[in-house]
């Protein structure tokens, strides 16, 4: 790992080790949690041990985690870089979920999160999904708008391919892409190098793809030299493959997230690069 911070835009320095706040909700990411005051006990110790930058989406909940983080660093988020997410719309469980990258939906959910997490900007405002169902240089016109009146400092993208990070820069900065990546699902690995690239930070979703390895020698050998998990060394290889990867691993508990945060002080060598590099190529199941 080169560096521990990346610079978002050229101009929001953040820690690459973030934390992902979906699973500050409630059973099935739906609603609130059962113990509403632990969720922003964990986002407030996420900030104390570090975490500048914190990863939501107005459908998360729907609407819960951004009200949970908002009433958890009240008054004190001032350094904390709140990224958020619209274009989706949920009507119930995590797979009753619609596109809708529309101007009018995307500036009614705009303006939802502005007021939920309390503020006049959202630093990182990123496109959950492009809309199938309408050109997509509609939603990039909007999405240019809403920067260029203020309400968004820096524009982001989720789950595209790299004709479509090209397409949005004819409208915009992209100054961050989120896809679905882990060590053992790099499907994404063109996106990576094209963020790379570009000065792009690329923030994988689902990053370790469940963590369930199975019977993986390279994990299980790396993890016992460094007296960690396997969970931790899978993280810890995304932040050492590539420097604008930001890291954001979620979690609803405290000693989950505390392991979490470790991995920025797990240092891996060259040969163990190599090893785990080498899980790519073999099957996931």
């Amino acid at each position: 790992m080169t560096s521990h911070t990346f610079t978002i835009g050229g101009d929001l320095t953040v820690h690459r080790l973030g934390f992902g706040a979906l699973r500050i909700t409630g059973p099935g990411f739906v609603g609130m949690p059962a113990d509403p005051e632990n969720s922003k006990r964990v986002v407030r110790h996420a900030v104390e041990l570090g975490v500048d930058f914190i990863d939501t989406a107005d459908q998360y909940g729907p609407f819960v985690s951004e009200e949970l983080i908002a009433e958890a660093l009240d008054g004190t988020s001032e350094n904390v870089v709140i990224a958020t997410k619209g274009g989706l719309v949920r009507y119930g469980p995590a797979d009753d979920i619609k596109n809708d990258a529309t101007p009018q939906h995307l500036r009614d959910a705009l303006d939802g999160s502005l007021r939920r997490l309390n503020s006049e900007r959202i630093d990182l405002y990123q496109l959950h999904r492009i809309d199938p169902d309408i050109p997509a240089e509609i939603t990039f016109e909007f999405l240019r708008s809403a920067q260029e009146q203020g309400k968004i400092r820096h524009l982001g993208l989720s789950e595209v391919a790299v004709d479509d990070i090209k397409k949005a820069q004819e409208f915009f900065p992209v100054t961050s892409v989120q896809n679905r990546y882990s060590i053992t699902d790099r499907e994404a690995e063109p996106v990576l190098a094209y963020c790379r690239e570009q000065g792009i930070a690329f923030i994988p979703w689902y990053p370790i793809g469940g963590g369930d390895f199975g019977e993986r020698d390279a994990l299980s050998e790396v993890a016992a030299v460094h007296d960690v998990t396997t969970r931790q060394v899978a993280l810890a290889w995304l932040l050492h493959h590539a420097e604008n990867i930001l890291l954001i691993p979620g979690t609803s508990s405290i000693s989950h997230l505390e392991q979490n945060m470790a991995v920025g002080e797990l240092h891996l060598t060259t040969d163990q690069m190599a090893s785990l590099d080498a899980l790519s190529q073999l099957p996931t199941t």
